[in-house]
């Protein structure tokens, strides 16, 4: 029998992908932090991207390790070293890469036999964890990685399914029983949302939201502050049982952890710095799509005509376009005619290190969550091309609900590029950028963006409601699991 001092032990099990890793080894730190004994169960790959945080974390003597899990690449038909969605090109390795999700129970199973731990917190993937868990008599919390307002803009579509009664795909029609008059189009929905009942992933997204359903509750990466219509929505409404944590990139204190936070950056953090120190305060716009974001050459060539005819400086990351040297996407000469008003970064940027410098007064993004929240912790409004998942719905809170950003006009959600394929014109991209970084209306966004920041890291201090949340938490874990 272990003593009643024993300390709480909960093992982290996160998604094979950026926007919900990242937090989820945030969310783990802070666990950790707050003297929970924590193991991250992940693929080699994915290790490999946080080891040096971990590292720096046991050195200050946090109980914080790793445990890996083979991927089976071979099993489901994937090349070598496919652990992460970013590497996905297209639906067929998509689909093979869920497959995948569900060789890992019995790894888990092994390393829950193993270790013996209280709790699992698992992302929504894994449609097994919460009976996995029940197995071991130990509670599986779910981490969506997304806001209270997204989850609760999910279930009302399906539980409702609105989209059915209207007769084109561009109609807007009204998301029923929010706190909010949300209008949405047919376009703008996740593709699987609309699949027949009976296909593979409606059948994996409804197995999902049972899982969820019969789990012991949801951690949120978000604060009470920022959607308290939501929160309050989500318990009483959805009547389910969420803990508000978040912001939780705010538990990257120093310069290392902000700049190695989800991998390598691409480009030396002291040049990003230098480079942005040159400019005056708010007069950069920083521009990233995040880790799973692609676009066609022909898009990418529309963008940088209308950055350049915004006449803003801005920093811009672009994931490789494809395997070759030339850049054909790039208008001849835009490089050289950009000389000292945009910096243009290929691959991996520092992004928490650039969002919080003065410099940067507007950011345009795909509305992924963590990119959201990042933006506001650092206090700057954003220009808003939402892309796939949720990214449609969290551009309705950042526009409609919060008032702190500007709508570039995407118009459907795609997750895979189309070689040709325009989506937004530079006319767009030229008039949203104009809009947030020049004039009056700019500046208020800018101030009630500043509002949000300052909210946002008074939450995650002592007696702050997300601090308070996760002592919550904590406490009823302790409850429940540890001997009386």
């Amino acid at each position: 029998m272990a003593s009643k001092s024993r300390q709480l032990h909960i093992v982290f099990l996160p998604q094979l992908a950026h926007g919900i890793l990242i937090p989820t080894v945030d969310m783990a730190r802070l666990c950790a932090r707050h003297g929970v004994k924590v193991t991250i169960a992940t693929t080699p790959l994915n290790a490999h991207l946080f080891a040096k945080t971990i590292q720096r974390d046991r050195e200050s003597g946090f109980e914080i390790s790793t445990y890996i899990i083979k991927f089976p690449s071979a099993e489901v038909g994937l090349p070598e070293g496919c652990e992460n969605a970013s590497s996905l090109t297209s639906q067929e390795m998509q689909t093979k890469f869920l497959k995948a999700a569900n060789l890992f129970q019995q790894p888990l199973e092994q390393l829950l036999a193993e270790l013996r731990p209280d709790c699992l917190v698992a992302g929504m993937m894994f449609t097994w964890a919460t009976d996995v868990a029940s197995k071991f008599g130990i509670p599986r919390l779910v981490f969506h990685g997304t806001s209270c307002f997204s989850i609760s803009i999910l279930d009302s579509v399906i539980r409702h399914a609105p989209y059915k009664k209207i007769a084109t795909d561009f109609e807007f029609f009204d998301v029923p029983g929010l706190p909010d008059q949300i209008k949405m189009t047919k376009m703008q929905l996740p593709d699987f949302i609309k699949e027949e009942e009976g296909s593979e992933r409606r059948k994996m997204l409804n197995e999902a939201l049972e899982s969820e359903r019969t789990s012991f509750g949801v951690i949120v990466n978000s604060f009470y502050e920022l959607e308290p219509a939501y929160r309050e929505h989500y318990s009483k409404v959805m009547g389910k049982k969420a803990w508000q944590v978040g912001p939780v990139s705010l538990c990257n204190k120093d310069s290392e952890d902000k700049a190695e936070r989800g991998n390598v950056a691409s480009i030396d953090r002291h040049e990003c710095l230098r480079w942005l120190a040159s400019k005056k305060p708010n007069s950069v716009l920083y521009i990233c799509f995040g880790s799973l974001s692609r676009f066609s050459a022909a898009q990418l060539n529309e963008m940088a005509k209308g950055l350049e005819a915004s006449g803003q400086n801005f920093i811009w990351v672009v994931r490789k376009v494809n395997d070759e040297d030339k850049e054909e996407w790039l208008p001849e000469g835009f490089e050289e005619r950009m000389e000292g008003k945009g910096l243009i970064i290929r691959g991996w940027a520092p992004q928490v290190l650039i969002l919080d410098h003065d410099a940067v007064g507007g950011f345009m993004t795909h509305c992924g969550w963590n990119s959201t929240l990042e933006s506001i912790t650092a206090g700057v409004p954003m220009v808003t091309w939402p892309l796939q998942a949720e990214q449609f719905f969290n551009e309705k809170l950042i526009v409609d609900v919060l008032k702190i950003g500007v709508c570039t006009g995407a118009k459907e959600w795609s997750r895979w590029a189309d070689d040709t394929k325009i989506i937004v014109t530079s006319e767009d991209i030229e008039r949203a950028v104009t809009q947030l970084m020049v004039g009056e209306e700019g500046e208020k966004m800018r101030n009630r963006t500043r509002e949000l920041k300052d909210m946002a890291r008074r939450v995650v201090e002592e007696g702050g409601s997300s601090y308070s949340d996760l002592n919550a938490l904590l406490d009823e874990l302790r409850l429940n699991c540890l001997p009386k």
